[in-house]
């Protein structure tokens, strides 16, 4: 019998290149089938996806920061605010998670630059509106447009993250945020001097998303099923029914404190400004814009920061974190309360991504649901709160409005109930 020839020791990365071309022979995992088959992090289409996010939602920033001149046009009180912020919301808090759901079994790239169409209806449909009835019709268009977005925008973003899930979604929802802050500039210095009329102009940003949502959709058409063969492993979730039913009840309860003070700030912050320190309309319109730019630049920071050091964590202190400041801003002068309206928003904001995520990971083969239940409920949720803050606005006084939801923070400390997951590990270790 021959010596066997001498044969020296493979390195990792060949080894295993040679193990998928020798089928059965080779005892792979799950995980070694599924990191050999990674797409991995793909900067150029988070960034599409992101600038997308943008347009989204400036065009809804848009809408929102409108409200003084809605109200003025229209002799609207404080609850009809509410109720249009209501019915912009509701409707895409209801469609986001079906649109998911329905997408995960069926996934439809080329839907998405249909969300900016709608938005775009939406817009025009504001333009031209004469009476509130018409308001509320644009209204839930542009809610229709988001709806779509969101939840395959998102899965593209968990596609093309590689395994850094939250670094991905900070980039995806940064955009969006950015879009959000720099909405009140657009109206003060385009929208207040040419009338609600000139809501038309920001169609241009609707056409801008169509095109590139179609190079978009041609990529994630291209690799969709690369990367549902790479997750195959995670077709049967590890966690139990139960744990996850408990899991997301709590992660509910947690976005319902964090949207219900947004939109105490998204909706009557320039009114309370204007109200009780005699804050131009344009100068109540860059305070917006400087709380806003906040929450852009805490997003960015709460995915990342969720990789390293665990999502449990910075949803903790994101949101149990602004007790302080939250409870100090009622009796605040205006320079404290901008000084105090800026850490609330990058605080708070930093929650949003991890939330996400971690919902994610205990239904990693329901992405476009899972996205669609938290983007609908950050939705939806601030559309209730909206009403609701509106209602108690009449009744009362804004003043009063920030008092009670100075103690909604208090609800961050539901996060001690989150179960303890680890896939933040496997990002760090990468």
């Amino acid at each position: 019998m021959g010596k066997i020839p001498f044969q020296p020791p493979l390195r990792p990365g060949i080894e295993l290149t040679l193990c998928l071309r020798r089928e059965p022979d080779c005892s792979m995992t799950p995980i070694d089938h599924q990191r050999s088959a990674e797409i991995g992090l793909t900067f150029s289409v988070l960034v599409a996806a992101s600038i997308c996010h943008f347009l989204n939602d400036l065009m809804q920033s848009v809408f929102t920061a409108t409200y003084p001149l809605f109200r003025q046009e229209f002799d609207l009180s404080y609850g009809e605010i509410g109720l249009l912020t209501l019915a912009y919301q509701l409707s895409a808090s209801i469609l986001q998670p079906l649109i998911g759901h329905y997408t995960d079994g069926r996934p439809k790239p080329y839907s998405l630059p249909f969300a900016s169409a709608f938005s775009m209806a939406g817009l025009l449909t504001l333009s031209l509106a004469a009476s509130f009835p018409v308001l509320l019709v644009g209204a839930m268009l542009l809610g229709t447009g988001s709806s779509i977005f969101h939840p395959e925008a998102s899965r593209v973003a968990r596609i093309a993250s590689g395994r850094s899930h939250g670094l991905a979604q900070s980039i995806f929802q940064v955009g969006g945020n950015v879009g959000t802050a720099i909405g009140p500039l657009m109206v003060a210095f385009i929208v207040l001097p040419r009338g609600i009329g000139s809501l038309s102009i920001f169609a241009a940003a609707a056409c801008a998303g169509m095109i590139i949502l179609i190079g978009v959709s041609r990529w994630y058409a291209h690799h969709r099923e690369t990367w549902h063969r790479a997750n195959a492993a995670a077709r049967r979730t590890p966690h139990p029914p139960r744990r996850v039913i408990a899991t997301f009840a709590v992660l509910i309860l947690l976005l319902l404190s964090k949207y219900f003070y947004l939109a105490s700030f998204n909706s009557y912050y320039m009114f309370y400004l204007m109200q009780y320190f005699a804050v131009s309309e344009r100068n109540a319109q860059l305070c917006l814009f400087v709380f806003l730019a906040a929450v852009a630049a805490g997003t960015l920071i709460g995915g990342p920061v969720g990789d390293r050091i665990g999502r449990k964590k910075v949803i903790w202190g994101s949101i149990l974190g602004v007790l302080p400041f939250t409870l100090v801003l009622p009796y605040a002068s205006l320079e404290l309360t901008i000084v105090l309206s800026v850490i609330i928003g990058f605080v708070l904001a930093s929650a949003f991504s991890a939330i996400v995520v971690f919902a994610q990971s205990l239904l990693p083969h329901r992405i476009g649901m899972v996205s669609g239940i938290f983007f609908g409920l950050s939705f939806g949720l601030g559309g209730i709160g909206a009403a609701l803050l509106g209602v108690l606005a009449d009744w009362t006084s804004l003043e009063t409005v920030y008092r009670v939801c100075a103690f909604l923070p208090l609800m961050g400390l539901l996060a001690a109930f989150l179960p303890e997951l680890d896939d933040h590990r496997a990002a760090t270790r990468k």
